[in-house]
């Protein structure tokens, strides 16, 4: 059996986006992971590509905060290939005991997200890993909490960027690497 090369795996990732044209709403193109979920070869070759990148560019992360509810595919798997923890960034009310919480607005409106207060420590090193990066909103939110919390967010980390709708400049100071540009 033949070892596939990045850019081998990096198409076979992208040969598993489906895309869906006019949803939600007329001239919205969908892009979809189902099939990316649904074939463990794709899904591999994305968490392998995520894990290479990070590896090779810090020396080190302390935790991975995954956004609700996507984040959760790729966030616990790749924690455990780095061997550190995972933090769940979710949607109001959806924590138990204390909590930190910030609003935001996104694409679809205003939101908020909120974290356990004792999920990171001070000034430990972060990355925030979401499926997509579309206008920003929800990724610029999560990293402000992750302020309040006191930790140092070494970048965002997205599977999907749909450059056209400029949320990297959302991002502002914060550092954004996505394995699949549209």
């Amino acid at each position: 059996m033949s070892v596939e090369t990045p850019e081998q795996k990096l198409l076979r990732v992208r040969e598993r986006i489906r895309d869906f044209p006019d949803f939600p709403v007329p001239g919205v193109c969908f892009r979809d992971i189902s099939p990316l979920l649904k074939d463990p070869a794709a899904f591999c070759a994305a968490i392998d590509l995520l894990e290479d990148h990070l590896k090779k560019t810090y020396a080190q992360i302390d935790v991975i905060a995954g956004l609700d509810s996507r984040g959760f595919l790729f966030g616990p798997v790749l924690a455990q290939r780095l061997g550190i923890g995972f933090v769940l960034i979710r949607k109001r009310g959806k924590l138990p005991g204390a909590t930190e919480s910030v609003s935001y607005s996104s694409e679809y409106g205003k939101a908020d997200l909120e974290m356990q207060a004792d999920a990171v420590e001070p000034r430990q090193k972060v990355v925030i890993i979401d499926d997509l990066l579309a206008t920003g909103g929800t990724l610029y939110g999560a990293c402000t909490l992750m302020k309040k919390l006191n930790a140092e967010i070494l970048e965002c980390l997205v599977l999907i960027e749909l450059k056209m709708l400029e949320g990297a400049k959302k991002l502002g100071p914060f550092h954004l690497y996505s394995l699949l540009q549209y």
